[in-house]
C-alpha cells in the first residue's frame, strides 16, 4: 500500500528496494504523528508536539561511522577520522538489511539539503520510524508539493533501527552501523533510534561533496541584521558551545542554527529547522526556543514529563543530558524566510573552555583563525555522544571532526581563501568556565557572552583597546560597556592565580602538540603561531 505524493518514476520498488508490504510517502505532520502514536512510538504533548525516546541510544554513536574505501574517493577520504569499510562488508550490509526490512511498513521523505538551489542536494530518507520521517522532515528542506512530481534522489539514506549489524559479517565494530557509500550514493544506518544520525549523515554528504564546487561546508550557525542581509554573522561550534542560543537573537535573522554553506552566492542554511538542547532551558534567557516546545509538530526527545499532564521537566536529566526539541525554522519568528545571507562579515568560533583559561571573547588575525579552526579546541558537554557524563577538553578540527570526511587543511585552505576575499573578522568566544576549572568555577554568563557579541557584531568592539594575550598571542579587549571588566582577564576570575597559570601552560601545551599533526599541511604564517603560542606563555 502507498500513500502521498511521490515522483511514479521514483517509488521504492524502482529504486532497488524491493519486498517492503507499506510505504508513506511524503507524509506530511499530522499524519506523521498519527502514525508514530498508532505505532506506539510516542506520545502528544502540550501543544501538540511530538514526544519520544531513543531508547538505548540517546547520542551520536561516532566510532560506529564508516565510508565504504571505494576506487573514486581512496584518495580523498580523511581515513584516519573516518575508518574504511570494505565494499564487499557494504554490500552484505546491504542485502540483509533489505531482508530484513521485507514485509515491514516504512514511510519516504524526499527533501533538500540546502536552501541555495544552485547547490542544494536531492536526498531520501527512508525510515522504519515515523518520529524519525517527522524528525528528518522538520530539520531538511522541504519541497514543494509540485516539486515532488519530479524529484529524483541523488542520494538515499535508508535507517533501520531494529536491523543490528554483524561486526564478523559486515566488517563493523558493534551492532550499531552507520555506512556511507559515496559510489552507490547510499547511506545506511542500522541499530540506534537517535535521530540525530539522520541529519548528520546529510552533513556529511554536503561536507565531501560541497569543496569541489568552491563550497565551504560548516558546522556552524548564522544570522544577519534585520534590514541588511549582507550583514552575515557564523558561528561555528560543537554541541554544547552555544550555536543555537547565541544566533537566535532577537535583534537579528537567524538564517539557521547548525549547518551551512558559504558559496560565491553568499551564505546558506543546509536544514529548514533547528535541533535544540533542551535541558535547563530557561523561558526569560532562550524565550523562542522555549516556546517551540509547545508548538504543533515538535518533536521532544529524551525528555522528562509527566504522564498525566504532560508537563516538560527540563531540569531531570535521568534519561540523558542531551535531551532535545526539534522544530521548525519558522517557528522562530526572527527567521529569515529564505534561509540565505550574504558574505560573511564576522566570524565567531565559539569554544567551551573547562579549563577556564581562555578570555570570553578574542579577536583573531587571519592566520590565528586557521590554527583555531584547524585546532577546534572545545569540551564535549554531557550525553553528545555515548559514554560522555561530564566536559571532556577535546580537540575536533573546523569545529566538526565527526562530520569530516576530506582532510582538515581542505576545510581550513577553504576558509582561509574566503576570509582573505571577504575581509570578515574572526572571534574567539569562550562560553566555557570562568573563575575555575569545570569542578571549581561557574560557566561564562549568557548575559556578557550576548553583550561581547553584540559589540563585536556592531563594530563598536573594533574600536576600543586591546591588549596581547599573554598565553596565545591574540587580542582581548580591555573594557566592553555591560561586561564586567574582571571577565576579559581571565586570570583575575581565579582566586589561585598560581593554578590558573598551571592551568594555561597545561592548555598551552595541549593546543601545541595537538597542531603538531597539521605542520606539513599549513602555510609559515599559520605554523609561526603554533611558534608563537609557546613564546607567548614561555617569555
Amino acid at each position: 500500500m502507498d500513500s502521498g505524493r511521490v515522483n511514479p518514476a521514483q517509488k521504492l520498488e524502482a529504486a532497488g528496494i524491493p519486498g517492503v508490504k507499506t510505504v508513506h510517502y511524503n507524509l506530511k505532520e499530522p499524519a506523521l504523528m498519527q502514525a508514530a502514536v498508532r505505532r506506539g512510538e510516542g506520545e502528544i504533548g502540550q501543544g501538540g508536539t511530538m514526544l519520544v525516546s531513543t531508547g538505548q541510544y540517546t547520542g551520536r554513536s561516532p566510532e560506529d561511522k564508516f565510508v565504504v574505501d571505494e576506487p573514486s574517493v581512496n584518495d580523498t577520504i580523511w581515513w584516519e577520522n573516518n575508518p574504511p569499510l570494505d565494499p564487499d562488508a557494504f554490500d552484505r550490509l546491504h542485502a540483509d538489511m533489505l531482508a530484513h526490512m521485507e514485509g515491514g511498513e516504512y514511510f519516504v521523505q524526499d527533501l533538500f539539503g540546502g536552501a541555495d538551489p544552485d547547490y542544494r542536494l536531492n536526498v531520501r530518507l527512508v525510515t522504519e520510524l515515523a518520529w524519525h520521517n517527522l524528525f528528518i522532515r522538520t530539520m531538511l528542506r522541504r519541497p514543494a508539493d509540485e516539486e515532488l512530481d519530479t524529484f529524483v534522489p541523488e542520494f538515499t539514506v535508508i535507517n533501520c533501527p531494529s536491523f543490528n549489524s554483524d561486526p564478523e559479517r559486515h566488517g563493523c565494530r558493534s551492532d550499531v552501523i552507520i555506512a556511507v557509500s559515496i559510489e552507490k550514493k547510499l547511506i545506511l544506518i542500522g541499530g540506534t533510534e537517535y535521530a540525530g544520525e539522520n541529519k548528520k549523515s546529510v552533513f556529511s554528504l554536503l561536507n565531501y561533496l560541497l569543496p569541489e564546487q568552491g563550497v565551504m561546508p560548516m558546522h556552524c550557525s548564522a544570522n544577519h541584521a534585520h534590514g541588511d542581509a549582507d550583514d552575515v554573522a557564523i558561528f561555528f561550534g560543537l554541541s554544547g558551545t552555544g550555536k543555537t542560543t547565541l544566533s537566535a537573537d532577537p535583534t537579528r535573522v537567524l538564517i539557521g542554527d547548525d549547518e551551512h554553506g558559504w558559496s560565491d552566492n553568499g551564505t546558506f542554511n543546509f536544514e529548514g529547522g533547528c535541533y535544540a538542547k533542551t535541558i535547563n532551558l530557561d523561558p526569560k534567557a532562550e524565550p523562542q526556543i522555549y516556546a517551540t516546545t509547545q508548538k504543533f509538530g515538535t518533536v521532544i526527545e529524551n525528555m522528562v514529563y509527566d504522564e498525566h499532564t504532560r508537563e516538560l521537566d527540563f531540569k531531570d536529566d535521568s534519561l540523558t543530558a542531551n535531551m532535545r526539541c526539534a522544530y521548525p525554522l519558522h517557528y522562530i519568528s526572527n527567521a529569515s524566510n529564505t534561509a540565505m545571507g550574504g558574505t560573511p562579515r564576522n566570524i565567531i568560533m565559539l569554544t567551551c573552555d573547562a579549563f577556564g583559561v581562555l578570555p570570553p571573547i578574542a579577536r583573531l588575525s587571519p592566520a590565528q583563525a586557521m590554527y583555531h579552526f584547524l585546532s577546534g579546541f572545545t569540551s564535549k558537554v554531557a550525553g553528545t555522544e555515548r559514554g560522555v557524563t561530564e566536559p571532556q577538553p577535546t580537540f575536533s578540527t573546523c569545529f566538526g571532526a565527526p562530520f569530516m570526511p576530506r582532510r582538515p587543511e581542505v576545510y581550513g585552505t577553504l576558509l582561509r581563501e574566503k576570509i582573505a576575499e571577504s575581509g570578515a573578522t574572526c572571534w574567539l568566544v569562550n562560553t566555557g568556565w570562568t573563575g575555575g576549572a569545570y569542578g571549581t568555577g561557574s560557566r561564562m554568563p549568557i548575559k556578557a557572552t550576548r553583550s561581547l557579541l553584540r559589540a563585536a557584531l556592531d563594530g563598536t568592539l573594533n574600536e576600543g583597546d586591546f591588549r596581547r594575550d599573554r598565553n596565545f598571542g591574540f587580542e582581548v579587549p580591555v573594557e566592553v560597556p555591560d561586561v564586567a571588566e574582571v571577565l576579559l582577564n581571565p586570570r583575575r576570575t581565579w582566586h589561585d592565580k598560581m593554578a590558573y597559570d598551571k592551568q594555561a601552560g597545561k592548555l598551552v601545551r595541549m593546543f601545541a602538540e595537538n597542531f603538531a599533526q597539521y605542520e606539513e599541511y599549513v602555510s609559515d604564517d599559520v605554523l609561526m603561531e603554533k611558534v608563537q603560542v609557546g613564546l607567548h606563555y614561555y617569555s
